[in-house]
């Protein structure tokens, strides 16, 4: 049987940021295709947040689905490569992305999630979560600054989350790729997803009717934008 690799990436939304607006956590359910997922929180980026992991509890277990979270601050297990493997789906939330992959690195997590990547485990998540998959990112890590991140290299090219939730981003994003510090790539506005499948971009959607996504292209004098509008899934 052919394995399909699959990535989720949200410039935002789900549970933190849409508890009344079910639609992206349900398509993330529906893209394991088990009938009762397990699906794992990794809530490194907010240093393990106790507030943010008990929202993923609230939300997820009255899903039907089988919820479960791994905190490396607090301790969940001593046999993390084991824990990872037996998840259907991957849910990462958002916090600061440069503290968490160095700890990701640090515990090796980072290479544990790649292989249960290539063996079937759906990757997902919004804002940090978002740009750890892509080759770089655009991060808010440093206080007061915006960016250039390098992360985890599974999909090619940038990724810029909350596009039109944080004005900032918008020039600062297009300065980066213009001036060669950032690849070329892909921005989502809140609500917007990005789904991939062995690495190729397949079906962008969305849990807002307004919200889009936007490919850049560094030419050599400026910077294409291209507007992507997505399926919105109401």
């Amino acid at each position: 049987m052919i394995q399909h690799r699959q990535i989720i990436a949200m410039g935002g939304g789900g549970f933190s940021m849409e508890p009344d607006n079910h639609l992206l956590d349900d398509y993330i359910l529906q893209a394991s295709k088990k009938h009762k997922p397990k699906i794992c929180f990794l809530g490194t980026a907010s240093g393990d947040s106790k507030s943010y992991i008990e929202r993923f509890y609230n939300f997820f277990e009255n899903k039907n689905c089988y919820p479960s979270h791994l905190s490396l601050f607090n301790g969940t297990t001593d046999k993390i490569e084991k824990f990872i493997f037996a998840q259907d789906i991957l849910y990462v939330g958002g916090g600061n992305t440069r503290n968490m992959l160095v700890l990701w690195k640090e515990w090796k997590l980072d290479k544990i999630i790649i292989n249960a990547y290539k063996n079937g485990t759906v990757l997902c998540g919004l804002s940090a979560g978002s740009i750890c998959w892509f080759e770089q990112g655009l991060t808010d890590s440093i206080p007061c600054q915006l960016t250039g991140l390098d992360c985890l290299g599974i999909l090619k090219g940038s990724n810029c989350p909350h596009f039109d939730g944080e004005p900032k981003r918008k020039p600062a994003y297009r300065k980066l790729i213009q001036s060669g510090q950032l690849k070329n790539g892909i921005a989502t506005d809140d609500g917007c997803a990005l789904h991939y499948v062995n690495e190729k971009l397949v079906r962008i959607v969305s849990s807002r009717q307004l919200a889009k996504a936007y490919s850049f292209t560094r030419h050599s004098t400026k910077t294409g934008v291209k507007v992507l509008i997505p399926d919105y899934l109401g």
